[in-house]
């Protein structure tokens, strides 16, 4: 399996091809906010410098780009962008950093463990990455497999076939390939990955229509076209627009985990997809954000119903 490049800290006074300071709430914990995104620890496309700046390397219609996020004087952010697609790099940072999440209302107080959960984790923003396209990709590799074993796979065909990000970038950061390269991808590269047939022809199809999934749409019209793919189902779709639209009310209908955790969290029983969507019900229109919550707060302790799921074949 291959590990993560070492950092190597970009130089901090560097300052990118447009830049943008944008003043962001005290409430708002912006590490964890945007950490969310992240595909576990060695995702080439984000990175953390030594001094706590995040990087993230996207692609947008204009090109490539590189975002740097630090906290600058009185609390605000600095968002230097570096590349072609700068200036839509940043016009997508307010939603990175859960600028755009919308939280008034929340009643929380309609459980106690809703509001402990939000007690404990005030800071977390729904945040909106704008990467739709890398989101489906991610989505379809973590179906039906062991989280580490998607991330690891991403990571290797990132790692592999991905493009160097733009700007004085931490040493390793690569921006994912275009939908045209996932389709050309030869086979023994996804088996390599670990990424089974069912998955990498999913990855394909999308591909081939993936022009029509922009961050532009409603999370309801995105996900209407994603359905329209073979092998993309109603968990795929609420994964793709909680993470790239930010939406609040995406609910991952056919998780192997996540129904147990809600019943177990709400009630101390497990659950299954009709009972967890029963549970939620009370909380339309913020039912993702229970989600998130009721995970941070309580998944590290819930007990462990049923088999794990299965491991991908090993990388090599």
């Amino acid at each position: 399996m291959p590990t993560a490049p070492p950092l190597v800290p970009a130089d901090p006074a560097a300052t990118g091809d447009l830049h943008a300071v944008l003043p962001v709430p005290p409430d708002v914990d912006v590490a964890r906010t945007v950490g969310r995104l992240r595909r576990g620890p060695g995702d080439p496309t984000w990175s953390r410098s030594p001094d706590g700046s995040v990087w993230h390397a996207v692609r947008r219609p204009a090109g490539t780009a590189t975002v740097r996020l630090r906290r600058a004087g009185g609390g605000d952010v600095r968002a230097d962008a570096w590349g072609a697609g700068a200036r839509q790099a940043l016009a997508d940072v307010p939603g990175l950093l859960g600028l755009m999440d919308d939280c008034r209302g929340f009643p929380d107080h309609l459980h106690p463990a809703v509001a402990r959960a939000r007690r404990a984790h005030a800071g977390v923003r729904l945040a909106r990455s704008g990467d739709v396209w890398e989101t489906v990709v991610t989505a379809v590799l973590e179906q039906r497999v062991v989280a580490a074993d998607a991330k690891a796979s991403w990571r290797r065909l990132v790692a592999t076939h991905g493009t160097p990000a733009p700007g004085p970038v931490p040493a390793g950061l690569r921006v994912a390939p275009p939908p045209a390269d996932w389709v050309a991808m030869p086979v023994w590269e996804w088996r390599r990955a670990g990424v089974d047939a069912q998955r990498s022809d999913t990855v394909r199809r999308a591909a081939q229509v993936a022009h029509a999934f922009t961050a532009a749409l409603t999370p309801d019209e995105l996900g209407r076209r994603l359905l329209t793919v073979r092998g993309i189902g109603p968990w795929t779709v609420a994964e793709v627009t909680s993470r790239a639209l930010g939406d609040a009310d995406a609910v991952s209908v056919g998780d192997a985990h996540l129904p147990h955790l809600v019943g177990w969290a709400l009630t101390g029983r497990r659950a299954d997809d009709a009972g967890m969507l029963r549970l939620l019900e009370p909380w339309r229109g913020h039912r993702q954000r229970v989600l998130v919550l009721l995970e941070l707060a309580y998944r590290a302790r819930m007990p462990a119903y049923g088999p794990r799921a299965p491991r991908a074949a090993p990388l090599r």
